[in-house]
């Protein structure tokens, strides 16, 4: 696997490239196609999915981080590199998101594991796998929590587990996200969680009373005021501490990569350094100094570096299944 060499050093730079970069067309040879599955009593889950011809080698979910969307540019630039090494990729929308109101009652939370569980189940009762699932960000933390979840069943369900840019401490991550430096994600992640929000009282009124909205300016303000009331969490504090994904990493035992740049604006890296990280031998960090936040732009083609080093290790844990010889991951400095 090539080291990565950042296009950016500068974080702030290198998390704005990540989302604006130019990702390329969707290749004609792998058609998408849309398929509704259901999750929980009372919601659908869409799913965008990308098939390479042939038998797969396995088959991923994807799952995108906040306010985002199976349309985000590294869900479908991830999707393609996986249509390419042979996998079928899914692109998942949390609940409300991508447009898909009306399959779901409810708002979506960074510990909401149950539908991508049962999605999960659905298919390996099907017999389809081996089973894989990728998630970004808001998205990492979800899919961290659910193999912890599983546990010692975890095995049973999947092969493997990566996570990109993880706020495994919810809180500590608010903080961060909440600094001066930060306003630009803040401002933008605020308005479109409370625009979110009015669409849902405009089809629910009463679920969803529209007092104090206007007053929200923060997201643990929005957290108080929604997630932490909708979902029964109480308040905003006790929403990230009992959904951080950090108290469910000693549980896992499926193979699981973090990709981290210690220079996530949103992130702190210290973070990384708890013994829960580094004690599970199922759990691999790779670190890198630079890349921002779900950047990690390279400087020498191809661009999308993340892409790249997932793709590797979702394919050499199916080779190692098999048991055959595989490239180990190196943990990257420069």
């Amino acid at each position: 696997m090539r080291p990565f060499t950042p296009f950016f050093r500068n974080p702030h730079i290198a998390t704005i490239a990540g989302d604006f970069w130019k990702r390329p067309a969707a290749d004609p040879r792998y058609p998408v196609r849309r398929v509704i599955y259901p999750g929980e009593p009372g919601t659908r889950v869409l799913i965008e999915e990308t098939r390479p011809p042939g038998t797969p080698r396995g088959e991923v979910f994807l799952v995108h981080g906040l306010e985002g969307s199976s349309r985000s540019g590294y869900m479908i630039s991830m999707a393609d590199a996986l249509a390419r090494a042979g996998f079928v990729a899914h692109r998942m929308n949390m609940r409300s998101c991508g447009g898909t109101e009306e399959l779901t009652p409810t708002l979506y939370h960074s510990g909401l594991t149950a539908d991508l569980r049962i999605l999960l189940e659905t298919f390996r009762a099907q017999g389809r796998g081996p089973l894989f699932i990728a998630g970004y960000s808001l998205g990492a933390n979800m899919v961290l929590k659910l193999a912890g979840e599983l546990g010692e069943r975890g095995p049973e369900l999947l092969a493997g587990v990566c996570a990109v840019s993880t706020p495994l401490d919810l809180q500590a991550c608010v903080d961060a996200i909440c600094k001066p430096s930060n306003w630009i994600y803040h401002r933008h992640f605020v308005r479109r969680l409370c625009t979110r929000y009015r669409r849902r009282h405009a089809a629910e009124p009463e679920r969803y009373p529209l007092d104090g909205i206007d007053r929200v300016r923060t997201i643990p303000e929005f957290d108080d005021f929604c997630t932490a009331r909708a979902f029964g969490f109480g308040t905003a504090a006790n929403y990230y501490r009992t959904q951080s994904s950090l108290q469910f990493v000693p549980a896992i035992r499926v193979p699981t990569l973090l990709l981290q740049a210690a220079d996530d604006p949103i992130i702190p890296f210290g973070i990384f350094k708890n013994g829960a990280v580094h004690s599970n031998p199922h759990v691999e960090l790779v670190a890198t100094p630079h890349g921002g936040h779900l950047g990690f732009i390279s400087r020498r083609p191809p661009r999308f570096w993340a892409d790249e080093l997932l793709t590797a290790w979702i394919s050499s844990q199916t080779l190692h299944a098999k048991g055959e010889q595989t490239t180990p991951l190196h943990r990257l400095d420069e």
